[in-house]
């Protein structure tokens, strides 16, 4: 279920589709300045930080389906499943927070465990 209504989950929406359309100045476009992010490799303090940890993601990125959104005036929640040459299903999170329109923070999960067995094989 995604209710488009909510204003954080707008802004959340608009940026997934832009870095899932490989539109990385548009998608970096609903950074705040501040913006932070927590992934699983680690805090990314900056949007400088944030993009060079998603260029190469969305680079391979051949398609994404969201599989549910939720939000309010300030939080939005995300859920996706990403498909690249190296999985067939790679499932992803974000918890964003919003605020004049830009989102502040992130904190951004993925199941690292479909990547590392598929580089595994390869190995």
């Amino acid at each position: 279920m995604i209710d488009e209504t909510s204003p954080a989950l707008k802004v959340a929406l608009a940026h997934h589709r832009a870095w899932t359309a490989k539109d990385l100045d548009l998608a970096m476009s609903y950074l705040a300045d501040a913006f932070v992010c927590d992934a699983p490799a680690g805090r990314l303090g900056s949007r400088d930080a944030y993009r060079e940890f998603l260029t190469p993601f969305s680079r391979m990125l051949i398609s994404s389906t969201l599989i549910a959104g939720f939000g309010d005036q300030e939080q939005a929640l995300i859920m996706y499943d990403t498909t690249t040459p190296l999985v067939a299903s790679g499932p992803g999170a974000e918890c964003l927070t919003v605020r004049d329109g830009l989102i502040t923070y992130s904190r951004f999960l993925f199941d690292r465990l479909p990547f590392e067995q598929a580089r595994q094989a390869r190995a």
